[in-house]
C-alpha cells in the first residue's frame, strides 16, 4: 500500500526544498555541471542518430565532442573577435549618435536650443556619460562575467563534464528510472516524458531558431553595409526567443544605427564623400528585418518549433525574472526546465481535478451535457 498523500507531499516537498537551498548555496559551484548537463541533453539526440547509424556509444560521443570542438575554434578565430570590435567600435561612435540625435531634434524642434530644457540638458548627459564610461562599461561587463564564471575553471570543467555525461547519458536515464517509486513510476514516466517533449520542443527548437535568424541578420546586414550588422544580429537572434521582440528590438537598433550612418551628407576631414540621405539603403535594413519576421513565423519556427510547446511567453519572462532575481545566473539557466516542468504538473493536477469528484459532482456531468446525457 502506498503512502499516504500527506506523507508523499511532505517527502517531495522536502525534496524540492533541498533543490531550491542547493541552488542558493552552490550555484557558482554547480553552474559548470548544470551547463554541461545542458549541452549533453541537447546533444543526446544527435548521438542517438548517431547510433541508429551504427556508430557506438563512444565513438557517437567522441564525433560529436570533436565536432564541437572545430565549431568552437572557428567561431573563436573567425567571429568573436569581429564581434568584439565591432561591439567598442559602437560604443565609441555612440557620443556620436547622440550628438547628431541632438542635432536632428534641435532642426526639427527648434525649442530644444534652449539650454534649460530638460530633453536638451538629458540628451547631454546620456552623451557625456557614455562617452566616460561606454567603454570601461563594455570591459567590465566582459571581465566581471568571466570573473563569476571562473572562467579557466568554467572552460574546462564544462567540455569535460558534457562528454562524460553525453556518454553515459542512457545509462543515468536507467539508472533514475530504477529508483522511481514503483506505485508512481508510470505516471512519473509519463510527466518525465511530456517534461521532454516540451523542453525538446522549446529549448532546441529555440536555440535554432535564434541560431539561424541570428546569423541571418548578421550576414544580410553586413551585405546591406550596415556598420555594426554583426552585432545587431547578434543581439536580434539572442532575444528571438521572446515572439517579436527580438525583431522589434533588433529592428529599432538597425534602424537608428542605419540612419545614423546613411543620413545627410557626410563629410571627412571637411571633405563631403556623401550628399543628401541614402533611402535605398534605409530601405533595404527596414526589409531584412520585415523578412527575417516573416520567415520565422512562417517557415523557421513552424518547422524548428511547431504550433505548441506549452511555455507560454509570460510564464517564460515570469520564470526567467524571479528564478534569475532570486538564484542569479545559475537560476536563470535552470528557469526553462523548471517553467516546463511546473507547466506539465499544473496541467495534470488540472487533468485530475476535472476527472475528480470535486469537479464533476455525483452526477458526473461535464459542461455543456444535457440532463438526458447526464441521465
Amino acid at each position: 500500500m502506498g503512502l499516504p498523500v500527506r506523507d508523499q507531499a511532505k517527502y517531495w516537498g522536502i525534496a524540492a526544498a533541498v533543490f531550491l537551498a542547493a541552488l542558493w548555496f552552490l550555484g557558482d559551484v554547480i553552474l559548470p555541471f548544470i551547463v554541461g548537463g545542458a549541452v549533453a541533453y541537447f546533444l543526446d539526440p544527435v548521438a542517438d542518430r548517431l547510433e541508429r547509424a551504427g556508430l557506438g556509444r563512444a565513438a557517437a560521443t567522441t564525433v560529436i565532442s570533436l565536432t564541437a570542438l572545430l565549431i568552437v575554434v572557428l567561431l573563436i578565430l573567425a567571429v568573436i573577435p569581429t564581434l568584439l570590435n565591432q561591439l567598442t567600435a559602437l560604443v565609441n561612435a555612440a557620443p556620436e549618435i547622440f550628438q547628431r540625435l541632438q542635432a536632428f531634434l534641435t532642426e526639427q524642434l527648434p525649442e530644444l536650443s534652449d539650454e534649460t530644457s530638460t530633453i536638451r540638458q538629458s540628451l547631454q548627459d546620456i552623451g557625456r556619460v557614455i562617452q566616460s564610461k561606454g567603454a570601461e562599461l563594455a570591459q567590465t561587463l566582459i571581465g566581471s562575467a568571466m570573473g563569476v564564471l571562473n572562467a579557466v575553471l568554467f572552460i574546462v570543467v564544462v567540455p569535460v563534464v558534457a562528454f562524460y555525461m553525453l556518454l553515459d547519458w542512457d545509462r543515468m536515464v536507467a539508472h533514475v528510472d530504477g529508483w522511481l517509486p514503483r506505485d508512481h513510476a508510470p505516471t512519473i514516466r509519463r510527466l518525465a516524458k511530456e517534461i521532454d517533449r516540451v523542453l525538446a520542443a522549446f529549448v532546441r527548437g529555440q536555440l535554432s531558431v535564434c541560431v539561424v535568424l541570428g546569423t541571418f541578420y548578421a550576414i544580410a546586414l553586413m551585405v546591406a553595409g550596415l556598420q555594426f550588422g554583426i552585432v545587431v544580429g547578434a543581439i536580434a537572434g539572442a532575444i528571438t526567443f521572446i515572439p517579436y521582440v527580438g525583431a522589434l528590438v533588433g529592428g529599432a537598433l538597425a534602424m537608428g544605427l542605419a540612419l545614423f550612418q546613411f543620413w545627410g551628407p557626410v563629410e571627412v576631414d571637411g571633405e563631403v564623400i556623401r550628399q543628401g540621405t541614402d533611402w535605398v539603403r534605409i530601405g533595404v535594413v527596414a526589409a531584412i528585418f520585415a523578412a527575417g519576421q516573416f520567415l520565422e513565423g512562417n517557415v523557421i519556427t513552424p518547422r524548428l518549433v511547431g504550433n505548441s510547446v506549452g511555455l507560454h511567453p509570460v510564464w517564460l519572462l515570469f520564470a526567467l525574472s524571479a528564478f534569475g532575481s532570486v538564484f542569479g545566473f545559475v537560476g536563470m539557466l535552470v528557469a526553462v526546465p523548471v517553467a516546463a516542468a511546473i507547466g506539465v504538473l499544473a496541467r495534470f493536477g488540472v487533468e485530475q481535478y476535472r476527472q475528480s469528484l470535486l469537479y464533476r459532482g455525483l452526477s458526473g456531468t461535464e459542461p455543456g451535457d444535457s440532463d438526458e446525457d447526464a441521465a
